[in-house]
């Protein structure tokens, strides 16, 4: 386990899954690598953004419909250079949804020791929902600050110029997704007045000697979404929900660790099999980030995906629910 990692999680976590470890080397011997996720479709047959808009409109919000994967076709293109400026590429993965008209675009970033593939399952299941989703490289240790300056650098060149993307893109509804280290970079990008419509932090830890004064600068609805902390801890998450001054709601995921928050784990990316992750609390996790960006794709604000997680939070599965 490395350094962050064990700041990340309680000492007892590593001999409870031991085991499991053993196990999932086992499957790596056997498998040679990760399995595309097994969610299973929706049976909504539509063909645009606004029938999607309608039904929802139309239906008591749902947080399981979301764990199916979404009506439409997306369109993946691996590797896709970002132009930053003359001299600045960004590494990319772009998932486009295939309905025609504008789209919200969903942006995610990494954390620690990790990349764009840690997040593929989510974009690919987010853009099936009908919107548009990129995963970014950057920097994976010791840059998190810059990380932040560099994501709204990106956030405003997409504001000015969708097209760079798709002509498809709404430059007034960007997102930003940001996991782990990569949560503190999204805040610093929020609170650095990217022209973003909000951001979802998955199981953030807060890092950086100037994220405090960020956190409270960022005037945009923010959704934490966190893991069970009797099971993993992220580095100084509260910080989160105690600076930013309003918008912000949170809940935590019961069971779940921090590398769920990743649709595969990085672990996984690279070793085949992760014993940290299971594809349940995985898809937990991005039935609720894609609760979150429709709501934030439609309205701006977070109400919608808040009520989609009552029956979850009258059951257990989602505690310590709070928003300001």
């Amino acid at each position: 386990m490395n350094p962050v990692r064990s700041d990340l999680y309680n000492n007892n976590v590593a001999s409870i899954r031991t085991f499991s470890l053993f196990l999932a080397i086992l499957l790596v011997l056997a498998g040679g690598c990760t399995r595309q996720p097994i969610t299973g479709q929706t049976s909504l047959k539509l063909k645009t953004t606004g029938e999607l808009q309608d039904y929802l409109s139309t239906h008591k919000p749902d947080l399981e419909l979301f764990r199916l994967r979404g009506p439409f076709p997306v369109n993946v293109q691996t590797d896709y250079e970002l132009r930053l400026s003359a001299n600045e590429r960004i590494d990319s993965d772009l998932y486009l949804s295939s309905p025609p008209g504008i789209a919200p675009l969903v942006i995610f970033l990494h954390g620690y020791d990790s990349s764009k593939e840690a997040h593929a399952n989510q974009a690919l299941h987010v853009a099936s929902w009908g919107m548009h989703c990129l995963t970014l490289q950057l920097p994976s240790s010791g840059a998190w600050s810059s990380n932040g300056k560099t994501l709204a650098r990106i956030v405003n060149l997409i504001h000015r110029s969708p097209e760079i993307i798709d002509s498809r893109i709404d430059r007034n509804k960007i997102i930003l997704v940001g996991h782990s280290f990569g949560g503190s970079s999204v805040a610093i990008a929020l609170g650095d007045g990217a022209p973003a419509a909000g951001g979802i932090l998955l199981d953030p830890a807060a890092i950086g000697r100037d994220l405090t004064k960020f956190l409270q600068q960022i005037k945009k609805p923010v959704m934490v979404l966190g893991a069970d902390e009797q099971v993993a801890w992220a580095r100084n998450r509260q910080f989160f929900f105690q600076y930013v001054r309003s918008g912000i709601a949170e809940i935590s995921i019961r069971n779940a660790t921090h590398e769920d928050a990743q649709y595969p784990s990085e672990f996984a990316v690279k070793n085949g099999a992760d014993p940290h992750t299971t594809e349940e609390m995985q898809v937990t996790f991005v039935s609720a980030i894609t609760a979150a960006a429709v709501s934030l794709g439609s309205t701006g604000a977070l109400d919608y995906a808040w009520t989609s997680f009552g029956p979850v939070l009258e059951n257990g599965k989602f505690f310590n629910a709070k928003k300001k």
